[in-house]
């Protein structure tokens, strides 16, 4: 019997970096939260592992071993037939690969050993906000988040995140408050979120300016209450208090960049 699944986007409303460990992992302090869209997988029993990719985005994506989704099954001991719909750009700083992953590893029940296959695999095992620390391993739960309406825009850059580590001039930065309190309303998040970093913003805009231009175009549409790089890049959101304010957003955004994607969005 065929099972479908759903990888939500994740986003990083904040993206602290807090230091390095002697192994070169780097350690993060990060507001994890989850959009409405995502990927799409269908999962049935079969004889021998196979991975189709179908979708906006499937060019270039393995369909083997390389796969994150292939190594989620082998880890979870299992074999099957995945079908995986491609809605998120790769390598675009919103977990595509890692929440299709955890949607693989949700279908078989199995939790262990998920950040052998990424850093972000586990906060991606349960898509609600979270307090992610360490190199990703820790977390912890947060008070949940008001209703956030959002813009998810990129570029159409795949930018790669050891490019961007490599340029941080600073390593030892200063996490987030010990506390996330609760938030009324999405202005209000919206106004401890702008005392939060992404401190790989400022590196990832050497290697690629035109995130710049995103955050630009994000800040200039009416109602907007925040603009900021999710992860390591190329995509960038904005905060809206509604979502007919984001929906318009997203079509102006849509019409005066047609070669961005711009997907308009709810974030949990």
């Amino acid at each position: 019997m065929t099972s479908e699944g759903f990888a939500p986007a994740k986003i990083n409303l904040s993206l602290h970096v807090t230091g390095q460990r002697p192994d070169g992992y780097h350690l993060l302090d990060s507001l994890v939260a989850f959009a409405d869209i995502g990927d799409r997988l269908w999962i049935e029993p079969a004889d021998e592992m196979s991975v189709s990719v179908t979708g906006p985005f499937a060019v270039g994506v393995p369909e083997d071993r390389r796969n994150l989704v292939w190594r989620a099954a082998e880890l979870a001991g299992g074999v099957a037939r995945i079908t995986v719909e491609k809605n998120l750009p790769h390598g675009a700083g919103i977990g595509g690969g890692s929440s299709d992953a955890a949607a693989v590893l949700r279908h078989f029940g199995v939790t262990d050993g998920a950040g052998r296959l990424g850093a972000d695999v586990p906060v991606c095992l349960r898509p609600v906000a979270q307090r992610m620390h360490g190199i990703g391993e820790l977390l912890s739960d947060v008070p949940p988040l008001p209703p956030l309406h959002a813009v998810l825009v990129n570029p159409g850059l795949h930018l790669p995140t050891p490019t961007v580590f490599a340029r941080l001039d600073t390593r030892q930065n200063a996490p987030m408050p010990d506390e996330i309190r609760s938030f009324r309303d999405a202005r209000d998040c919206a106004l401890w979120l702008s005392e939060q970093r992404n401190d790989l913003e400022t590196p990832a805009l050497s290697v690629a300016p035109e995130i710049g231009e995103v955050l630009k175009a994000l800040s200039a549409s009416p109602e907007a209450l925040l603009a900021r790089m999710s992860g390591s890049g190329a995509t960038c959101f904005g905060l809206f208090a509604t979502a007919t304010q984001a929906q318009s957003a997203a079509a102006t955004l849509a019409s005066t960049h047609p070669r961005w994607w711009v997907q308009p969005c709810q974030i949990r």
